[in-house]
């Protein structure tokens, strides 16, 4: 049974930072693609960082500068490092596993609150 956990949501003031976590189970990590995803009220769902299994990475124009995607394969964790938010930022940040064989798995969500 495959599950992805995320944490390190909550409330900050414009300008800080956060780091979040998605701790994957239930599948091979070093083989599965991982992406951050954010949706915000009444918006779609958008790519906000995928990372590859070699490492490489792709950010959303209104990140990049500001947020690092990286993974660790022996803690089966998948990293978002968020600096400089804004209050544009306020969404529920979701992580996304893509295993080789295509089959995707969502976490339940992080609540993620930037304050002006």
């Amino acid at each position: 049974q495959v599950q992805l956990v995320e944490s390190g949501g909550g409330l900050v003031q414009a300008g800080g930072s956060l780091r979040l976590s998605c701790a994957a189970s239930g599948l091979t990590f070093s083989t599965t693609a991982m992406a951050w995803y954010r949706q915000a009220p009444g918006k779609q769902r958008e790519l906000v960082a995928s990372i590859t299994t070699g490492n490489s990475t792709n950010y959303a124009d209104s990140v990049k500068g500001r947020f690092t995607i990286s993974r660790d394969n022996v803690k089966n964790t998948v990293y978002l490092q968020m600096s400089s938010l804004k209050p544009d930022d306020t969404a529920v940040f979701s992580c996304r596993a893509t295993t080789l064989r295509r089959y995707s798995y969502w976490g339940q969500g992080t609540q993620v609150t930037v304050s002006s």
